[in-house]
């Protein structure tokens, strides 16, 4: 049961993570050219799909944390320190998401923005993917770990 819940958490990770951090790192430029076009409809087209992009999937996302712990409760680790690190980068990761990037967002795709607040959605964005770099790290490394790795 174990390597199914590691399974499961692993594809899951990989199948929402994966299009937010991307979608959110294409949405600063992307809004930018269509700020830079206000009359090119595929500009705006391509802004929203992001936007949507990120919605969708942060929502999805959600599976990632509830088969991590119940992969590290069948593994024995709900305790470690690795995991305990990992568990408040990923909240804070999504409070990120949802407090400053997807808000943000959202006031771009209606038109509220200038290049500045591209800019600061770009350095949130960076932070959200740096703090998932990190517990992606942390999950491959895991320090203390009896597996050798």
């Amino acid at each position: 049961m174990t390597k199914f819940l590691l399974a499961v958490h692993v594809l899951a990770a990989i199948v929402a993570i994966g299009p937010v951090t991307v979608a959110a790192s294409m949405f600063p430029p992307a809004a930018r050219q269509a700020m830079a076009a206000p009359d090119d409809p595929k500009a705006a087209e391509t802004v929203q799909l992001l936007h949507r992009i990120c919605r969708v999937y942060a929502t999805v996302g959600v599976v990632v944390p509830v088969f991590g712990f119940a992969t590290a409760s069948a593994m024995g680790v709900l305790g470690d320190a690795w995991l305990i690190v990992s568990i408040v980068l990923t909240a804070l990761a999504a409070l990120v998401l949802v407090a400053l990037v997807l808000p943000r967002q959202g006031a771009l795709v209606e038109g509220g923005g200038t290049r500045q607040a591209t800019v600061r959605l770009a350095m949130f964005t960076g932070i959200f993917n740096l703090l998932w770099a990190v517990v992606t790290v942390l999950m491959i490394v895991r320090p203390g770990s009896t597996t050798g790795a």
